[in-house]
């Protein structure tokens, strides 16, 4: 799939869906929440949630009091459809319309939050590009976390393919400036109560000279 494709293909899903009628939706991004608090982020921390689309997890960090939120999707339909949920308190996020894999990152995260979003990458191009886009993105001593479907998952979503991933697999992806700290296995409920099996692994960027 070309660049253009894939971004009509997440314009037109989230102009004739809504957020609950698609599988990935979430009334509660608890098990995202629970690894971001794994990092102790201030709230002044700058986070970034790649792919987030209409995702609730900007409404939850803007309730925790962060005060440095990004979001970044493909689709500008997605953004609308959060930015209209979220009313006035949308002035509290940063909206960035933009393929990842094109990106080019204007300031530094202290964390990279990704769900169902890298494994939607299915060449090696793509990954590459991904990773180049967050290493330009992501602190020294930053966290990355990124949820995937698990080895056992689907193989395909939104009428897509997709490349399942493991801890081992993204940590090769991601090359030796980031040490595993955290990996688990999450099964997600869609909204007509399908199970599709996640996992999720948490990050850090080694800081030079400091780590070993």
């Amino acid at each position: 799939m070309n660049d253009a494709s894939r971004k009509a293909h997440w314009e037109n899903v989230y102009r004739t869906k809504a957020e609950n009628e698609v599988s990935w939706f979430q009334e509660s991004p608890a098990p995202s929440l629970e690894l971001i608090d794994l990092a102790r982020p201030a709230p002044a921390a700058a986070v970034v949630d790649v792919g987030g689309g209409a995702s609730h997890l900007v409404d939850a960090l803007i309730d925790r009091g962060f005060i440095n939120v990004t979001v970044l999707d493909l689709s500008e339909a997605a953004l609308d459809a959060a930015r209209t949920r979220l009313g006035d308190r949308a002035t509290r996020a940063r909206w960035i319309a933009a393929d990842v894999t094109k990106w080019h990152p204007t300031q530094l995260f202290d964390i990279w939050h990704d769900r169902a979003a890298f494994h939607f990458l299915t060449t090696a191009a793509d990954q590459a590009a991904y990773v180049e886009r967050l290493e330009k993105a992501v602190k020294p001593g930053g966290h990355v976390i990124i949820g995937t479907f698990a080895m056992n998952g689907p193989e395909r979503c939104s009428g897509l393919p997709i490349v399942c991933h493991d801890a081992a697999s993204l940590g090769r992806a991601l090359g030796g400036d980031f040490e595993l700290l955290h990996t688990r296995l999450h099964d997600h409920a869609t909204p007509w109560a399908a199970i599709q099996h996640f996992q999720f692994s948490v990050f850090r960027r080694l800081i030079e000279g400091v780590n070993p």
